[in-house]
């Protein structure tokens, strides 16, 4: 496997790239998403899956800006460290899954463990807080290859809410791969504000 790529190639960048992130409702955790590069441009999107009440039983599709299904993930049940899994396109029954994910930490506080399937395979490490919109994404030799940082409106220097954020992508590294790490821990951020943060996961095991 080519260092770097999970999902597609056309997403791989030879220099340092910063998308925008939006969430594309404020009724609703979790409703969906656009993601657009420097120039403006749409480059992913999330269509509306569902209110909070439809979390546990939803498959999240992430396409590109013409619709084409690039990536679905899945929350593996039964799960008792929210263990997510990623499939290349649309699912299909029996498809195997490319990577998993599953949490390794108490509520607040995000880490992330990432298994890439493959010859060879990766492992990847997510650190931070997602709900406070800081996380980095970093190799098993703790190099950093995306970071999940608040975005800051260039004109005014004003931190912009948490809707809005930036996706911030090293050389070499997968957007749509990086995207779809986003769209679990945002499902897992959403879980855990339906739980109230009265219950603390305990460290998964193998």
């Amino acid at each position: 496997m080519k260092t770097g790529l999970v999902v597609d190639s056309g997403y791989i960048y030879q220099e340092e790239k910063h998308l925008t992130v939006l969430k594309t409702s404020l009724f609703f955790a979790n409703d969906g998403f656009t993601v657009y590069d420097c120039k403006g441009e749409l480059v992913f999107r999330v269509d509306s899956y569902g209110g909070p009440d439809n979390r546990d039983n939803t498959e999240v599709v992430l396409m590109d800006a013409h619709g084409r299904c690039l990536l679905t993930v899945r929350k593996k049940r039964p799960s008792l460290h929210h263990r997510w899994e990623g499939y290349i396109g649309e699912r299909l029954e029996g498809q195997k899954p490319i990577f998993n994910v599953r949490r390794s930490s108490i509520i607040g506080r995000c880490s992330v463990a990432v298994e890439v399937y493959g010859n060879p395979g990766e492992e990847y490490q997510i650190e931070g807080s997602y709900a406070n919109r800081s996380c980095t994404i970093t190799n098993a030799i703790k190099e950093s290859m995306a970071e999940i940082r608040r975005k800051v409106d260039a004109s005014t220097n004003v931190v912009l809410g948490k809707d809005v954020f930036t996706l911030c992508l090293k050389p070499g590294f997968d957007g749509a791969f990086a995207m779809g790490l986003v769209l679990i821990l945002d499902q897992i951020n959403g879980a855990d504000d339906a739980e109230e943060q009265t219950q603390v996961y305990p460290a998964a095991e193998e």
